[in-house]
């Protein structure tokens, strides 16, 4: 067995991009291990802990290639299928016929007033979404690391012209039927969604869903959005444009707790309504997102189900709560939770930005998480395992195929919550059954799976 780290300057390509060319790589005979990933500290942090020796010199304008291989001789092979990785993605870009427009300003020339997304380095995305605003666009910024007075003036340009920034960081929408970032399948109905939360909006779709209600619109307005430097603006214009749509009877605020004189101010406004407002706003003595959206069942009139519950875990030996989610909102639901119940408990969000600096979202790379499952569950002081699988477009195309076979056989029980719908293309039902199979008790609610876990370390105590 042998190592081999390369660095090559100036070839920057994005993290997905490079998590493909890692998997093409370590897919080649007797590779062990690939990483083709940019050199910033994060990434090459988890290279020094898979045991990998990085060159002193490394810096963030690196692409960095480390192997291990079976054998040395193996090493021209893999040189010779990134390079070839790396040429096939310039190729297919640059000489399509119908090649992207390669700027903001070109791409709304040909759809001018389109919705623009912004899915770039977090330094540039504000460049790229005024660009759109100007042209008089509503933006959708999926880039994490803007500075918040980037966000604060977007907004108030914005907020001045009748126009909408969703994000930074707005990793969910649903707007005019079409799912943006990592969003669900979902059918239209009378609900609408203003969410400063990816992943607590899309645990809000897919409880709507399984309880038969659809949904006007979703807007995703980044996790800042509430907080005393950006006051509410996307927020506010969000709460506008759905009380005047016809098609909307109701809207539920997602979020955690606001800034205190951002939410005396949302209260003025929603007040002023004529389409009503209920609030899921996380924390301490608040409602869980599985109880409000059981609230808004009840204002409809409509049944609330039982929310469904896979397989069945034992109590293991331990005393420790180990959570590990993707999704930062289904993380801080627990947090609320395990604090309350007074259990031991460390929750780490592998979304939080300190985790994507130069690497793919969690919902895209499970390599960190899954490194860190097998390092909680050696440990005999874990009682038990929390984990969140969230479906829909954007996100794996198979997550159970990667995380089913790191469950088989751990010695701490394990509770997941699978956040999708139906007709998620990764298939709801499929996930479930792989997870289950490989020992793990399934959940549809966050909070529901994560009262299991602790009473599973109750149990264990």
């Amino acid at each position: 067995m042998t190592d081999h780290v390369e660095l090559r300057a100036g070839a920057y390509a994005d993290s997905v991009t490079l998590l493909q060319i890692s998997r093409r790589v370590q897919d080649l005979p007797g590779v062990l291990t690939a990483q083709v990933a940019m050199a910033t500290p994060l990434n090459l942090e988890v290279l020094e802990r898979m045991g990998f020796e990085i060159p002193a010199d490394a810096g963030v304008n690196h692409l960095v290639v480390a192997v291990r291989l079976e054998t040395d001789d193996l090493l021209d092979e893999v040189r010779a299928e990134v390079d070839r990785a790396l040429t096939e993605r310039r190729t297919t870009t640059d000489e399509r016929a119908d090649a992207p427009p390669r700027t903001t300003g070109s791409a709304l020339l040909r759809e001018p007033g389109a919705l623009v997304v912004v899915s770039v380095p977090g330094a540039s995305a504000a460049v790229e979404a005024m660009d759109a605003l100007e042209a008089g666009s509503d933006v959708m910024v999926f880039s994490d690391h803007v500075p918040v007075d980037q966000e604060v003036a977007l907004k108030r340009y914005a907020a001045d012209r009748g126009l909408l920034v969703m994000g930074p960081d707005s990793g969910t929408a649903v707007v005019g039927g079409v799912g943006l970032g990592f969003a669900n399948v979902v059918a239209p109905g009378p609900v609408g969604i203003v969410a400063a939360s990816g992943t607590g909006c899309q645990q809000v779709l897919a409880l709507l869903d399984h309880a038969g209600v659809g949904v006007s619109t979703a807007y995703g307005v980044g996790g800042r959005d509430l907080s005393a430097e950006v006051g509410g603006l996307a927020t506010l214009t969000a709460l506008g444009r759905l009380d005047a749509d016809p098609a909307t009877r109701l809207v539920v605020l997602v979020s955690k707790p606001p800034d205190e004189a951002v939410g005396a101010d949302l209260a003025t406004y929603t007040a002023g309504l004529g389409t009503p407002v209920l609030t899921a706003l996380l924390g301490a003595g608040r409602p869980d997102l599985t109880a409000a959206t059981e609230q808004v069942l009840d204002r409809l009139g409509h049944r609330v189900p039982r929310w469904p519950v896979h397989g069945r875990a034992n109590p293991g030996s331990g005393t420790r709560l180990h959570g590990l989610f993707v999704g930062g909102t289904l993380k801080a639901e627990a947090d609320v939770l395990v604090t309350a119940a007074g259990v031991d408990a460390e929750l780490v969000d592998f979304g939080d930005d300190a985790y994507t600096e130069g690497r793919a979202h969690p919902m895209i790379d499970p390599s960190l998480r899954l490194a860190r499952l097998a390092e909680v569950a050696a440990d005999p002081a874990t009682g038990v395992v929390l984990l969140d699988v969230v479906l829909g477009h954007g996100a794996e195309p198979d997550p159970a195929a990667a995380l089913a076979p790191a469950l088989r056989g751990l010695r701490p029980p394990v509770v997941v919550t699978v956040v999708g719908t139906a007709h998620d293309p990764q298939g709801l039902d499929r996930q479930v059954d792989a997870l289950v199979a490989a020992g793990a008790e399934v959940h549809l609610s966050n909070a529901g799976a994560t009262r299991r876990a602790i009473a599973l370390l109750g149990g264990a105590r």
